[in-house]
């Protein structure tokens, strides 16, 4: 009998033995694919596949033994604990119960370009420390957090906040693995910084990616969201989201546009989409908002 070859992580938990555990999936352009699974108890091995896969464990489970690319493992799992897995390595991962995961698989190559950037050529594969250890990181556990607070708000996460989240977890994971990266070094040059958020505020109603704005400030697109940061003071997808919210705003305000095509112009889905946004900004719905300003007693 054939064994099926498979050329993801995603396509193996959508095809493969694992399908029935697949909660949900979220793969804004193949960058960064999120996964929900529910396993039970027994055997999860799966095969080698070019992904670099973070699990988080929901729960915790009294007993996980294997190997995810590190050299075999016995141990139990607390709440939120993570762990990481090797690309290109058959794992073998035997449960002793039933367990909720959630799982990050970054396609290697659509980053061994940044996982290069970020640790300056030092990170390799076969030297990491990191693989099959059980270890807690509250950076990566507040990126997870952040992602998927924004996967519940506007559904599949943006091209520009798939990469950004990525680049941001990679770093941490190839500090954790033994190739740590200096710190950023000033902020982008003013030209770049005048010229990118001139470039977002044009295009609030595109998917525009990291990539993008990288490529207009003529740098590498991790080091470009850490110099981003460092001139604006918050991340690249923190500042779309504020820019959004500033432009719906306005359009509320001075025009009679359905909430509906507000969303659409703002680059929302749907006009629940930029309810659910909006009301966390604002701390109301878009109408609301908009009979407010427009209530003559609010008038000065």
């Amino acid at each position: 009998m054939t064994v099926p070859a498979y050329s993801s992580f995603v396509q193996w938990h959508r095809h493969g033995r694992h399908a029935s555990y697949l909660r949900s999936l979220k793969s804004p352009g193949g960058i960064l694919n999120l996964l929900k699974v529910q396993r039970p108890a027994g055997d999860m091995s799966r095969p080698a596949l070019p992904d670099i896969v973070l699990v988080q464990d929901m729960f915790g489970c009294r007993r996980v033994r294997g190997d995810l690319g590190g050299g075999r493992f016995d141990v139990a799992t607390g709440k939120g604990a993570l762990a990481l897995a090797a690309p290109n390595f058959a794992t073998t991962v035997i449960n002793e119960e039933s367990h909720s995961l959630r799982t990050l698989a970054f396609p290697l190559a659509q980053w061994q370009g940044v996982l290069d950037e970020a640790a300056d050529g030092r990170f390799s594969f076969e030297t990491s420390c990191i693989y099959g250890r059980v270890f807690d990181s509250p950076a990566i556990q507040s990126a997870f957090r952040s992602l998927l607070a924004i996967c519940e708000d506007e559904g599949a996460p943006s091209l520009l906040l798939a990469r950004a989240a990525g680049c941001e977890i990679l770093a941490e994971l190839c500090r954790l693995g033994g190739a740590p990266f200096g710190p950023a070094k000033g902020g982008l040059a003013p030209w770049a910084e005048k010229r990118c958020l001139e470039l977002m505020r044009e295009r609030l109603s595109e998917d525009i990616s990291l990539d993008e704005l990288a490529a207009e400030a003529r740098l590498s697109t991790f080091h470009f969201a850490r110099m981003f940061k460092q001139s604006i003071g918050v991340p690249p997808r923190v500042h779309l989201t504020r820019l959004r919210v500033e432009k719906a705003s306005e359009l509320l305000e001075t025009t009679d546009l359905p909430v509906t095509e507000i969303a659409q112009e703002v680059g929302y889905s749907s006009n629940q989409v930029l309810a659910r946004v909006f009301s966390k900004h604002r701390h109301m719905s878009p109408s609301s908002y908009r009979r407010a300003v427009r209530d003559p007693q609010h008038k000065t």
